[in-house]
């Protein structure tokens, strides 16, 4: 089981008004969500389970009550929903959505989990151990015709913050860099769409390539963090992390399907 995707999925911003009153009822605004994805390998329980616990043992509080969306897209067989769905909310994982195909979509469902259409990177879904499929040969048309290429997001200005972020605070950049002045306490997230630079101690977790930008990086001129993030494949920050990078100036890039750790001391 993967406890690595990081996801955000928005609603269309509508206002609903009652005929008999002027007043608004209520109204549908535009929200963006950070959702914590998690790829099911396998439908075994006991294995799921044990995975769970696992996982969040080993990240303490971080991930706790954060919103889930179980990816079953890579299983063939459903598991036990009601129990899987026990275990992750025993574990403080509340679960808000699924993303499956055929009879693992209809169980889902008839578990009562929403189908959701999550944002992720291009080779999400493919299996560590497969290689990527070869090319198909195919004759050039006799008179090729230019295509027009396809139109990117529109891209927003850099968000740029300048004080300090203390624990629950979260900020995300949609769409741009994040450029955070100050530091970033222990318990505060920032999340963007591109790259992230922290001019300041960056002791909470951060998401860059949230939408799935592998060319994503983030930049910090102190490493203390909990959490590091890029496209969806994080890094805790633990015992086991190389000691000598705490505290020091770091580029964090994905190289691999891994984060690679660059210090400052490399770029002189």
């Amino acid at each position: 089981m993967d406890l690595n995707g990081f996801n955000f999925f928005s609603e269309t911003g509508i206002t609903v008004t009652s005929k008999a009153n002027t007043t608004q009822a209520l109204i549908f605004k535009s929200a963006s969500l950070f959702a914590l994805r998690i790829v099911l390998n396998s439908s075994n329980l006991a294995a799921l389970k044990e995975a769970i616990t696992r996982k969040m043992s080993e990240a303490g509080s971080l991930f706790k009550d954060e919103a889930v969306v179980l990816d079953a897209t890579r299983i063939n067989e459903a598991p036990d929903w009601p129990a899987l769905l026990a275990h992750l909310q025993a574990n403080h994982l509340p679960v808000i959505g699924v993303m499956a195909e055929g009879a693992v979509l209809d169980s889902a469902r008839k578990a009562g989990l929403v189908p959701v259409t999550l944002s992720t990177p291009s080779n999400a879904n493919r299996r560590d151990d497969e290689p990527p499929a070869a090319p198909i040969p195919q004759a050039a048309p006799a008179k090729p015709e230019p295509e027009p290429a396809p139109e990117a997001p529109p891209a927003e200005p850099t968000l740029v913050i300048k004080r300090q972020l203390r624990s629950g605070q979260r900020v995300y950049a949609r769409n741009s860099d994040l450029i955070i002045i100050g530091a970033v306490g222990r318990g505060a997230e920032i999340i963007a769409d591109g790259n992230i630079h922290v001019y300041g101690p960056l002791r909470g977790k951060a998401i860059a390539g949230a939408k799935g930008n592998t060319q994503a990086r983030i930049f910090t001129s102190q490493l203390d963090a909990e959490l590091l993030a890029i496209a969806g494949i994080y890094r805790l920050i633990d015992a086991d992390f190389n000691q000598s990078l705490i505290k020091q100036p770091v580029i964090v890039e994905l190289e691999n399907e891994s984060l690679s750790f660059i210090s400052n001391d490399e770029h002189k």
